[in-house]
């Protein structure tokens, strides 16, 4: 470590991405703590609608939960780096699965208040980790009401209906994408968004989310 690291290192320390703790010396993003305690996700990869496997290295509770809440809403896009290192482990063993990497796309509107597109900063550290391409291949044409406040299964899936669409350009023929996204809850998105990929040609389409709920 250079003399200027360590600087930035004392006069900066970092924090853990799920406890907000300072790290100790040594450590990066995660602390040894939440190492031991997170709830780890070791059950088999979920299946929903149009997509054929989704991973998630945990599940979407406690510290996890609370740690999402502030990627989305409360600035920290720095957070997609610590989550796309356990999201990679996690998919390591299915690399021959996905020779292209997407995301689910932000409505421009809520994109521009929130400042980032908190999918698309997952899919671009994913792209980096797993040394497959990422490119953009969705837009969002409607801007309908978060997932969260929408009810049950079925409710989601008709508030989702029909805001998505191949991008201008996009080409997904062929390809075996891997669409990205923060959380999974009924699949209802992540579904959608399938199936217009295959819709346009798109050979398979799986997966990858940093937390999904139980039981779904």
């Amino acid at each position: 470590m250079s003399l200027v690291d360590i600087l930035a290192e004392l006069l900066f320390p970092g924090k853990c991405v799920f406890c907000e703790r300072v790290l100790p010396r040594g450590e990066r993003e995660v602390c040894p703590a939440c190492r031991k305690s997170l709830p780890y996700r070791r059950a088999g990869e979920k299946t929903t609608g149009f997509v054929a496997w989704v991973a998630s290295p945990l599940y979407y509770e406690g510290k996890v939960k609370d740690s999402l809440h502030r990627y989305k809403f409360g600035g920290r896009a720095h957070y997609a780096g610590s989550y796309a290192a356990l999201m990679a482990e996690t998919l390591a063993e299915r690399r021959d699965d996905y020779d292209l990497i997407s995301h689910v796309p932000l409505h421009p509107v809520r994109r521009r208040q929130r400042g980032y597109d908190q999918a698309e900063e997952l899919a671009r550290e994913l792209s980096g980790r797993l040394d497959v391409e990422w490119r953009p291949l969705l837009k969002k044409l409607r801007n309908a009401p978060p997932q969260s406040r929408t009810g049950d299964a079925t409710a989601r899936r008709a508030n989702i209906s029909g805001c998505y669409g191949l991008l201008e350009g996009a080409a997904a023929e062929g390809r075996r994408v891997l669409l990205v996204d923060d959380i999974f809850t009924t699949g209802a998105t992540m579904s959608e968004c399938a199936r217009i990929l295959k819709m346009h040609g798109a050979a398979e389409v799986c997966g990858a989310v940093v937390a999904c709920s139980r039981g779904e």
